[in-house]
């Protein structure tokens, strides 16, 4: 029997160096977008997509993450005597009653697959998904990871969700080389970490959405410090292909890089054009400001 993508890993332990001042006491994963911080983007993306159990790794000065999706007494109680049902609604849909939030600390940061192996007393022996709240990947109701979900289902292996990148910005990414199976999945042959344009494979980039078996917490407990002198998901899955298969998948959606301060002042013009209070008066003042 298939077994079900129950658990997502949200390694959130980095230090956000490129958002400096904004991110020295504040979490990058709490940027907001418009009204919402990506971290909570990404957790909406999981659920969607069936996952029950929300696996938070992280770091110093991420308290801010945990009081997110903590229970606001105080501020629901506010709301309800001022009765703002609909933002109260709101506040207690961010929490679903089925879904389980749990928070792991990772000491030094070691590396994403140094993150990724701190879940492992939580994952237990079942396929889990990673999800890197930097990437903000938009695609109405049939988000990213339900999309991989359902690769899943179909070939029980890992998948790497991947997008063709610019040739000249491969040293960003991990970049696969694939045997292609269909116009949107192919068989990972190579991978390799953030390779030089004249050495890339391909210019398939491996974004931040993961489904993996198990299998890959042996295959990290096995990997040596890598690029940046640290331990890469990248060597682990490289480790894990020679035993299992691996896929990845060309998503459809549009993928916000927020990592950048460009895809994030991006994601946010796009969010702000769509957003149900706004995007009348937001669309005005922005052809307004292009005519003056």
């Amino acid at each position: 029997m298939s077994q079900q993508i129950r658990k997502a890993v949200f390694p959130v332990a980095g230090l956000g160096t490129r958002f400096l001042p904004a991110t020295k006491a504040s979490p990058k994963e709490m940027l907001p977008i418009v009204d919402k911080p990506l971290i909570q983007y990404a957790v909406e993306e999981a659920v969607d997509a069936g996952v029950d159990t929300i696996i938070f790794v992280t770091g110093r000065n991420k308290n801010a993450i945990v009081d997110h999706f903590d229970k606001a007494y105080e501020l629901e109680n506010e709301l309800l005597m001022r009765g703002k049902t609909e933002t109260l609604q709101m506040i207690r849909q961010m929490m679903p009653a089925h879904v389980s939030f749990i928070f792991i600390r990772q000491a030094e940061t070691l590396g994403l697959g140094h993150a990724v192996h701190c879940a492992k007393s939580v994952v237990g022996d079942e396929p889990f998904a990673v999800i890197l709240a930097d990437d903000l990947i938009r695609n109405g109701e049939n988000g990213c990871l339900k999309q991989m979900v359902a690769q899943y289902h179909r070939n029980q292996c890992s998948i790497l969700g991947v997008e063709r990148v610019n040739p000249s910005e491969t040293d960003k990414y991990g970049i696969v080389k694939t045997k292609e199976l269909t116009t949107k999945l192919g068989q990972v042959d190579l991978i390799v970490e953030k390779p030089s344009p004249d050495r890339a494979p391909s210019n398939l980039g491996v974004v931040g959405r993961y489904i993996l078996t198990p299998a890959i917490f042996r295959k990290i407990e096995e990997t040596p410090k890598g690029a940046g002198g640290e331990i890469q998901l990248t060597d682990a899955i490289a480790a894990l292909m020679l035993d299992q298969n691996v896929f990845a998948y060309e998503f459809e959606g549009k993928r916000y890089d927020c990592g950048s301060k460009l895809g994030y002042l991006q994601a946010t013009v796009e969010e702000g054009l769509v957003h149900s209070e706004v995007k009348d008066e937001f669309l005005d003042y922005l052809k307004k400001l292009v005519l003056e």
